[in-house]
């Protein structure tokens, strides 16, 4: 009887009945090859930051770095070599897109505008029950919440840090894509989707937007405020993704 039951598995997250052979959980979802438990709960977090002595590491920066970094044990070579070709790919063409200015539309007229595209005219959709204002905004949150949801999942669910930093400068990326449409609030001369452009028709998102707020005569502001946090946050995908790949290449030499 103890042999039997020392034999038992089960799901080290929902604590589901599974066998040796099954590679993720049937109720859940996690892959077991990549769950790792984190030591650091926020629970602890709280409670360690009021007793934490002077001079020693925050509690908070310790579950950062469990959920942003230690988290990743990868350490084969595929895996490292493939990492590293989507990297210098990103960081090549993130480098484009940072150096190339709002007004040239560089990022509307990339290959990435047409994948974000479907999520923009999905988010109104689903934002329309909302009301007429969020059926608009909707599309905009829509382009830029799916590569959210990518990044929260790959940290959360696939326990993948590499993978979250891609969704990230993704989610740059779409912010980057945002800008030239909030800049084209007055101007009303982007080529839309249906192959006229905002004066032929009764404007566009941002334009309806910024006149529903008063805030139309701000849109080129906006604009490079939108552009520029997009940078940022390229910049911390290329620092995020640059420390996996070196404590991969460490962990896979040793």
């Amino acid at each position: 009887m103890e042999s039997i039951e020392a034999q038992t598995e089960v799901c080290p997250k929902c604590h589901a009945d599974r066998s040796e052979d099954e590679m993720e959980c049937a109720r859940c979802g996690i892959i077991f090859a990549k769950y790792r438990p984190l030591p650091v709960r926020l629970s602890d977090a709280l409670a360690g930051a009021r007793a934490k002595p002077a001079g020693s590491e925050s509690t908070w920066w310790v579950t950062a770095k469990q959920w942003l970094i230690e988290t990743d044990g990868a350490d084969d070579s595929m895996t490292l070599y493939g990492r590293a070709v989507v990297f210098l790919g990103l960081l090549w063409w993130g480098r484009v897109f940072i150096m190339t200015p709002l007004e040239t539309n560089y990022t509307g007229e990339s290959f990435l505008h047409l994948i974000n595209l479907p999520f923009h005219e999905a988010g109104h959709l689903i934002f329309s029950p909302f009301g007429r204002f969020m059926m608009i905004l909707g599309g905009s949150l829509g382009q830029v919440l799916m590569p959210l949801i990518c990044l929260g999942t790959f940290l959360i669910k696939t326990r993948d840090p590499f993978g979250a930093s891609v969704a990230l400068w993704w989610t740059a990326e779409s912010l980057m894509d945002l800008a030239p449409y909030i800049n084209d609030a007055r101007d009303l001369e982007l080529m839309l989707l249906g192959g006229v452009t905002g004066k032929e028709t009764d404007g566009h998102d941002w334009n309806n937007l910024l006149t529903m707020t008063g805030l139309l005569n701000w849109d080129h502001r906006l604009a490079h405020l939108a552009y520029n946090i997009g940078i940022l946050l390229m910049l911390a995908s290329f620092a995020w993704g640059g420390v996996l790949l070196a404590r991969h290449y460490q962990r896979q030499r040793g």
